[in-house]
Parts: C-alpha cells; sequence; structure tokens
C-alpha cells in the first residue's frame, strides 16, 4: 500500500459481513472530550465529559441487506477499514441511526455506536 495514500478507498464491516460503503464515514473513538475551565483570573485547568464511540455514514442497499436485522442489531462489532492502512474496530456496538433509506441511489445511513472504539494500525 502507498504511504502517499491518506483518504478514498474504505471498507465497512458489521458482524464480520462487508456492506457497500459510501462516501465519507465519520468516527469517534468514545474518549472524554475536554473543555476548559476559565475563571475571572485565568485558565483553572479542564474538565473531560463523556463521549459515545460511533462509526457513521452511509451504505447502499442491494436485494440481499436485511435492513429490519440491522437496524435492530446488538453487540455488534463494526470494523470500518482506511484508506491509510489503519482500521477502527468498534466492539459491543447497536445500530443507532434511523434506517431510512432513499430510492435515488439506493443509500441507507448507518450508524453503529457503543461505549469505545480502538483504532489499529
Amino acid at each position: 500500500m502507498s504511504q502517499n495514500r491518506k483518504g478514498g478507498i474504505i471498507e465497512l464491516t458489521m458482524n464480520g459481513e462487508r456492506y457497500d460503503a459510501k462516501g465519507a464515514f465519520t468516527y469517534n473513538l468514545g474518549k472524554p472530550q475536554r473543555e476548559a475551565i476559565i475563571g475571572g483570573d485565568e485558565v483553572h485547568g479542564f474538565k473531560e465529559t463523556p463521549q459515545v464511540a460511533f462509526i457513521e455514514g452511509a451504505i447502499t442497499d442491494n436485494k440481499n441487506l436485511d435492513l429490519a436485522k440491522l437496524v435492530t442489531a446488538e453487540d455488534m462489532t463494526a470494523v470500518l477499514r482506511l484508506a491509510n492502512g489503519k482500521s477502527v474496530v468498534l466492539n459491543n456496538g447497536w445500530y443507532a441511526g434511523e434506517g431510512s433509506g432513499n430510492t435515488e441511489e439506493g443509500e441507507i445511513g448507518v450508524r453503529i455506536e457503543g461505549r469505545r472504539a480502538e483504532e489499529i494500525n
């Protein structure tokens, strides 16, 4: 794999099944978000707020896709393989999207959430 490729081709699997991933996906590892605590005199430090880990994007519908099964899925493992060679792995996740599709391009929005995800090189 080229060391210069940073984006582009991706692959999405959920519970070992490959899905037709479309366009731009976003993800969050679920690490705490930090926000500054600012006093009247100076910055006092920061606070941390939990965040949900997620993998979100869109897939293309096809004849073999069981949408009802997908939108009720729990305890799933989602793996997003990135163009740069890394993978984002979310274990014990659940489907958190709307489950809506469109007919123009057969697109279904997907959002898998969980307690944490990890980045694997």
